[in-house]
C-alpha cells in the first residue's frame, strides 16, 4: 500500500496522525520560498510526488497538468529568488494503484517501465531549469522498513503474512535496475542539451567496532556496511555485482543480475555526478553469537558519534560527496519557546560542520554540498508529528512558520565559513 493508505488504513501506526496537510507547502510555497531567501539559502532539495503528476502511475495513464503547473511555479519561484532547485524523483510515495495492479516494486518489468515513463515526463518538463536530479531517496530504508519489519509503507512484515525472506531483496533489485534505466535515458536524451547531473541518495549510517581490539567486531562493522551501503552502492556507483557477503548470507533469496543487467550497471555507474549521502549519526557494531543472522547491536548518540571517517570511507570509492540530509530533533520541542531556542540542534550542526571541514581540509575529501534536514517541522513518516527536525518551527494548527535559532546559526556559520575559505 502507499504511504497515504498506510497511515489511513491503520492510524495507530502513526499515533492517529496523517500527512494530509502537514505544512501545506502546496498552497504556501511562495511564502516558503521568500523565507528561504531571508535565511540565505542558495539551494533547496525537494521531491516530486509521482501521484501528483500522474495520479494512476502507469505509463499509459493520463498526466495531471495541474500537478505539473505546481512544480513549474515552485521551480520558477526558487530561481527568481536565487535558489537552485535539486529534485528527487522518488521519496517513498509510490501509488496505491501500482500496488493494486501489480504489487509495485515486486514486479520488476512493470515497475521499471512505469518509472522510466514518469522520469521521462519530469526530465522533459522541468529539465530545462533543473540541473540536479536524484532518482531515489534512501533505498535501504524503504526496502527494509517497508518490506521486512513493516514500520513504513506498505507495512509488509512476517506478522501480516508477507514473504519477508525475499521481498526486501526483490524490492532493492527492482530499484537498482529502474534507476539504471533512467540514468541511461537521461544521459542519452536529456543531459547533452540540458547539461544537468544525476545520481542517487543513500542513507549513510556509519559503523565503528564496539570493541576496536576485536577482529570479530571489526569484521561485523564491514559486514554491516556492505549490507547498509554496499548493497546499493556497489552496483550503482561501481558497476559491480552485490557484495560477496550478501550473496553468501542470502543465497538464492538475493536476485541475480543478468549479463544485460550487469552491462547496464557498468555503463551507467560513471554517469553519477556525486555520491548523495544522508547521514545523521554513527553507530557501533559487534559480532553476535550467531554469526549468520545478519544483525548487529549498536549504541547511538546524536551529538557524540560524529566523525569525518563516515564521510571519508565512501568518498574514496564513490566520488564527490553531497550531504543530502543531516539533522536531529531537539529535546522539549513541544513548547514553542524551547523549540525556537533549539540549542541542542545548534550544537549538533556545529559539530557536524566541523567534521566536514576536517574531511575537506585535513583529509582532502571533496564535499560539494550540504543540506540540513529539514527546512520545516513536518510529518516524519511512522513517527508522525512527534520528532521535529525543522530549522523552522511549524504550528500544525495555524501553519505559522517561526525560524528557530538553528536557522540563524546556519546562516551565520555558512557566511563566516565561506569568508574563511576565501582567505585560504
Amino acid at each position: 500500500m502507499s504511504a497515504d493508505t498506510y497511515t489511513h488504513f491503520d492510524p495507530s501506526r502513526t499515533s492517529g496522525e496523517n500527512a494530509d496537510i502537514t505544512c501545506d507547502h502546496y498552497n504556501l510555497f511562495e511564502q516558503d520560498v521568500k523565507l528561504m531567501k531571508t535565511l540565505g539559502m542558495d539551494t533547496y532539495r525537494f521531491s516530486i510526488a509521482w501521484s501528483r503528476v500522474t495520479p494512476l502511475g502507469c505509463r499509459n495513464d493520463p498526466v495531471n497538468e495541474a500537478g505539473i503547473a505546481f512544480y513549474d511555479r515552485l521551480i520558477d519561484a526558487l530561481l527568481a529568488n536565487g535558489i537552485t532547485p535539486s529534485v528527487t524523483l522518488y521519496h517513498w510515495d509510490v501509488h496505491q494503484a501500482l500496488y493494486d495492479r501489480y504489487k509495485a516494486f515486486l514486479n520488476t518489468d512493470e515497475f521499471r517501465a512505469d518509472f522510466e515513463r514518469y522520469a521521462r515526463l519530469c526530465l522533459s518538463r522541468f529539465g530545462d531549469r533543473v540541473q540536479s536530479w536524484v532518482t531515489f531517496n534512501e533505498p535501504y530504508i524503504i526496502s527494509i522498513f517497508g518490506h521486512l519489519n513493516g514500520t513504513l509503507a506498505p507495512g509488509h512484515c512476517r506478522e501480516v503474512g508477507t514473504d519477508t525472506r525475499t521481498e526486501p531483496w526483490r524490492f532493492g533489485h527492482t530499484l537498482i535496475l529502474s534507476r539504471a534505466s533512467v540514468v541511461a535515458l537521461y544521459a542519452k536524451e536529456f543531459q547533452p542539451s540540458q547539461k544537468g547531473r544525476i545520481s542517487i541518495v543513500l542513507n549513510g549510517h556509519f559503523y565503528e567496532p564496539y570493541d576496536a581490539s576485536s577482529q570479530a567486531d571489526i569484521d561485523a562493522c564491514q559486514t554491516r556496511l556492505e549490507f547498509y551501503i554496499g548493497w546499493f552502492g556497489d552496483p550503482i556507483f561501481l558497476g559491480l555485482d552485490y557484495p560477496a557477503c550478501m550473496k553468501e548470507y542470502l543465497g538464492d533469496r538475493l536476485p541475480s543480475f543478468t549479463p544485460e543487467g550487469l552491462a547496464l550497471l557498468k555503463a551507467t555507474s560513471g554517469i553519477n555526478s556525486f555520491y548523495g549521502m544522508n547521514h545523521y549519526s554513527t553507530k557501533f557494531a559487534r559480532q553476535l553469537q550467531r554469526q549468520s543472522n545478519g544483525n548487529s547491536t549498536f549504541d547511538d548518540d546524536w551529538a557524540r558519534n560524529i566523525d569525518e571517517t563516515a564521510i571519508n570511507s565512501k568518498a574514496e570509492e564513490m566520488g564527490p560527496v553531497s550531504i543530502t540530509e543531516n539533522g536531529c530533533p531537539s529535546p522539549g520541542e513541544v513548547d514553542v519557546k524551547i523549540a525556537v531556542a533549539d540549542e541542542f540542534r545548534q550544537k549538533y550542526f556545529g559539530l557536524y560542520l566541523d567534521a566536514i571541514s576536517q574531511a575537506i581540509y585535513e583529509d582532502g575529501i571533496k564535499i560539494e554540498g550540504y543540506y540540513a534536514w529539514s527546512l520545516m517541522d513536518n510529518f516524519e513518516w511512522s513517527s508522525g508529528y512527534g520528532p521535529r527536525f525543522g530549522i523552522v518551527h511549524t504550528d500544525f494548527q495555524t501553519l505559522k512558520r517561526t525560524p528557530k535559532g538553528s536557522a540563524n546559526y546556519l546562516q551565520e556559520t555558512f557566511t563566516s565559513r565561506r569568508k574563511e575559505k576565501a582567505t585560504l
